[in-house]
């Protein structure tokens, strides 16, 4: 693996991992009052569509990370809607 592809690989998974959190407080409290549904629907957009330039590239890092992300800030934008 090159330095550029570590470099990319560390971005993506503490950017990823910062999600954890977020889904599990929600999880928990199923409070979502303070969370905006604007901005989930825009950020699990971007995402997909991150995943989807990765796919078309063939980016590992680009893929695997945006794959894990658009499920953990869809959970939230899903609970948001469930429970908001």
């Amino acid at each position: 693996m090159q330095f550029v592809d570590w470099i990319g690989s560390i971005a993506a998974t503490l950017t990823t991992v910062s999600f954890i959190p977020q889904v599990w407080q929600v999880w928990q409290t199923r409070h979502t009052k303070d969370i905006s549904l604007g901005m989930y629907v825009a950020f699990t957009s971007g995402v997909a569509l991150w995943l989807f330039y990765g796919i078309l590239l063939g980016s590992w890092p680009i893929i695997i990370a945006n794959s894990i992300t658009v499920c953990l800030a869809g959970a939230v934008l899903i609970m948001k809607i469930r429970f908001g």
